[in-house]
């Protein structure tokens, strides 16, 4: 599958990205959080995979932001949610920024659908400035109720998932790009139902309040093993 219009208006983009307060609207809402706790003011900010321009264009006030994604299509769509941001098209894995660019980078959900994670990982370290920090997110094999899930887990629902990995593999390649991590921890469990026969809305208060709590007061605590997918903050050594 390609990463084309259809791609994004069969999956969570078109579904309920412009949904104020949708799950997609707090997640972005999360994520710049973390890059304006963690990311040094009025640097330079990429986000790498930039879809629809919903992240990156929050971040437009807080640092001189850069956006790259695959797909023209959503960089052409893109331009309506971003007013500064510097957009264009270019592979993860051949950044088209010379060394020591950027303050910080943002990968949420991207690296699971490069053929080569690990070179677009030490693409990272190569345009990140010393002390600068990746702020990667992607689905996680060791979630503790993945297996309630099966075949049916949401790692597993997109075809485009070409690179799944174990946390543990994930820090190891983050580790060897001379990355320092500095906080790693899950999302919660919101990819509900995980018990037959229960309605949904009493397993999102069941499983899904914890991750919740995180993503609105931006409190990062849930241990790796408890969410759907692992999040990553490191600094380049």
């Amino acid at each position: 599958m390609s990463f084309d219009e259809k791609y994004f208006s069969t999956h969570t983009y078109q579904n309920i990205s412009f949904a104020r307060f949708s799950q997609y609207w707090w997640s972005n809402r999360f994520f710049a959080m973390l890059a304006r706790r963690y990311g040094r003011r009025g640097s330079r900010l990429l986000e790498i995979g930039s879809g629809l321009g919903h992240l990156v264009g929050q971040l437009e006030d807080d640092f001189d932001t850069f956006g790259l994604d695959l797909n023209h299509w959503a960089v052409a769509r893109s331009k309506s949610e971003t007013k500064r941001t510097q957009l264009q098209t270019a592979s993860a894995q051949e950044l088209p920024f010379g060394d020591s660019t950027f303050g910080v980078v943002l990968i949420k959900h991207i690296v699971e659908h490069l053929p080569d994670p690990a070179r677009a990982i030490r693409e990272i370290s190569r345009v990140l400035e010393p002390n600068g920090i990746l702020i990667l997110a992607t689905p996680n094999l060791d979630s503790l109720l993945k297996p309630l899930k099966g075949d049916q887990w949401i790692g597993y629902l997109d075809p485009t998932h070409i690179s799944l990995k174990r946390p543990d593999e994930w820090l190891d390649l983050i580790r060897s790009a001379n990355f320092s991590p500095l906080k790693i921890f899950a999302d919660g469990f919101w990819n509900v139902p995980y018990i037959p026969r229960i309605p949904n809305a009493i397993q999102k208060l069941l499983f899904g309040s914890l991750g919740g709590f995180q993503a609105t007061t931006g409190f990062v605590f849930l241990p790796v093993r408890w969410g759907e997918s692992i999040i990553v903050i490191a600094k380049k050594q």
